[in-house]
């Protein structure tokens, strides 16, 4: 399998597990480590969904925030709905975020982890 180079911010499709870890669903996924992380075996990822709702810790996109305009649907990042996954696991890479609009999930993604109210 040829290797592909995969970096923050790139829009990946992989299988993603459901919560319950009954089974998996090929979906897209925003990589969230950065390239020194990711040079390692594995990935830290984000779920993508197209079951769009505006919870806390969602961030919508469309084809606006994206560098190659690959998803025509409005979707959003579900930054709650993390994954540690094998690169090898990557199915192919399919667009990536702009990154203004990754700088704008950042404080979310924080937000999980904050002790602050």
């Amino acid at each position: 399998m040829e290797k592909i180079s995969l970096e923050q911010r790139d829009i990946v499709l992989l299988p993603f597990p459901f919560s319950n870890q009954s089974g998996v669903k090929v979906r897209p996924a925003v990589i969230l480590s950065n390239n020194e992380f990711n040079h390692s075996e594995d990935l830290i990822v984000a779920g993508i969904t197209s079951n769009i709702s505006k919870g806390k810790y969602t961030f919508q996109i469309d084809e606006n925030k994206l560098e190659l305009k690959n998803i025509k649907d409005n979707c959003c990042i579900k930054v709650e709905n993390l994954l540690k996954i094998d690169k090898q696991l990557v199915i192919k890479k399919i667009d990536k975020v702009k990154s203004e609009e990754f700088e704008k999930l950042i404080p979310i993604l924080n937000s999980i982890f904050s002790t602050k109210k």
